[in-house]
C-alpha cells in the first residue's frame, strides 16, 4: 500500500512530504515553502489535491498531487476567518473551515479543476469553532463550538449550504470544551475529544438524532495538572481509538466495543512534547505523532489487542509541528 505523509510546520511555513514504506519508516520527498503560516490539511477524496488554511492572510491554499506524492502550488481562495480545521464533503465538492478565533465555519464550493473559490455562506456565532466533521452518509455536518460546550449540527444541502438539523446542536458536559471528532465505520457512532476536561465523548446516530452515550477520561488517575487535549483518530476496523493531551504529552489508546457504543480505556503511551495533532496510516498498522514543542514526528506501530504503541522511528520537520495528514 503506497502512502504520503503531509506534516504542517506553520512557525516555519513549511509542509514535509514523507513516503512511509510497509514497515512503517519514513523517507523525505519535499519541503514545500508555503505562503504563510500553514495549520490545517486536508486531502480531496479523489487525492488529486492538498488543501491547506494559511495566515496571517487567511486564504485555503491548493497544491496539485502528483504520482510520487509530491506538491504544486494549483491555487488560493480567500478565508472569512484564521483557519483552525479544514475538511470536504465526502465528494470533494466542498470545503469546510472552522475558524476558532473568527467564531464561524465557512463553505467554500471546490470547482471541477480541484480549486476552491470564496465562500458561498459562513456561519457565525459558533465561539472557539474548532473543527467541522461531515459523517460518513456525507449528510450532516458536526461543527463543535468549544467555548459554548455544544456541538451544533448541519444538514448539507445539495449547492453546498448549511441548515440546521432539526435537533440542532447536543451539549457536553459544562467546561468540557469540544474541539475534534471521528466517526465509527458502522456509521452509528461518533466520538469527539473535548480539549478543556481532557474527556471523550461517545454520541450515537440512530434515527436521525444525536445521543450522548458515555464520557470517559483520557488521563492517568494521579493526573493533577492543567487538562489539555488536542486530537482524536479511530483505526479504519473501528477497533481502536487514540487521543492525546499536550500538558502531559500522551497518547491514550482506547478499545471499542463491537458495535462502538463503548470505550474502554487501555493506557497511555508518553510521546513528542506537547502533541497537538497525530494521525493514523491507512492500514491501521501504524501512529504518526507531532510534537509542536519537539519539532519531530515519531512514528509508532500498533500492537496487540490493548492497542499499545512501540516507537519505530523519529523525524525532524519543521518548526511548531501541528498537523499530520496520511494520505
Amino acid at each position: 500500500m503506497k502512502q504520503v505523509v503531509y506534516t504542517a510546520s506553520p512557525e516555519s511555513h513549511q509542509i514535509h512530504v514523507w513516503q512511509m514504506n510497509e514497515a512503517g519508516g519514513l523517507t523525505l520527498l519535499q519541503v514545500v515553502d508555503a505562503p504563510g503560516q500553514i495549520q490545517p490539511l486536508v486531502v480531496s477524496p479523489d487525492k488529486r489535491f492538498l488543501y491547506g488554511g494559511v495566515r496571517p492572510d487567511f486564504r485555503v491554499v491548493a497544491w496539485q498531487i502528483d504520482s510520487e506524492g509530491k506538491l504544486k502550488e494549483a491555487g488560493q481562495a480567500p478565508l472569512p476567518g484564521s483557519p483552525t480545521h479544514i475538511s470536504t464533503d465526502r465528494q470533494g465538492r466542498f470545503i469546510f473551515v472552522g475558524s476558532y478565533n473568527d467564531a464561524c465555519v465557512s463553505v467554500s464550493p471546490v470547482g471541477d479543476d480541484g480549486l476552491p473559490a470564496a465562500p458561498l455562506q459562513v456561519v457565525k456565532g459558533l465561539e472557539g469553532c474548532h473543527s467541522a466533521n461531515i459523517d460518513l452518509a456525507n449528510q450532516t455536518l458536526f461543527v463543535p463550538a468549544l467555548k459554548q460546550d455544544r456541538i451544533t449540527l448541519f444538514t448539507l444541502g445539495s449547492d453546498g449550504h448549511l441548515t440546521p438539523t432539526g435537533q440542532g446542536e447536543v451539549k457536553t458536559a459544562p467546561g468540557a470544551g469540544p474541539r475534534h471528532m471521528v466517526f465509527h465505520p458502522n456509521q452509528k457512532v461518533a466520538y469527539s475529544v473535548n480539549e478543556l476536561d481532557s474527556t471523550v465523548d461517545v454520541w450515537g446516530l440512530e434515527q436521525g438524532e444525536v445521543s450522548h452515550i458515555q464520557s470517559l477520561s483520557m488521563m492517568p488517575d494521579d493526573f493533577s495538572d492543567t487538562c489539555w487535549a488536542a486530537d482524536i483518530h479511530i483505526t479504519p476496523d473501528g477497533r481502536l481509538l487514540y487521543a492525546c493531551d499536550r500538558t502531559a504529552s500522551i497518547i491514550t489508546a482506547f478499545t471499542v466495543s463491537d458495535d462502538g457504543k463503548t470505550l474502554t480505556r487501555q493506557g497511555f503511551c508518553p510521546t513528542e512534547t506537547q502533541p497537538r495533532g497525530f494521525n493514523i496510516d491507512r492500514s491501521g498498522q501504524f501512529v504518526i505523532v507531532a510534537g509542536q514543542k519537539s519539532h519531530h514526528i515519531t512514528v509508532y506501530k500498533i500492537s496487540g489487542e490493548k492497542g499499545e504503541l512501540q516507537a519505530l522511528g523519529r523525524y525532524a520537520v519543521g518548526q511548531g509541528p501541528m498537523w499530520v495528514l496520511v494520505s
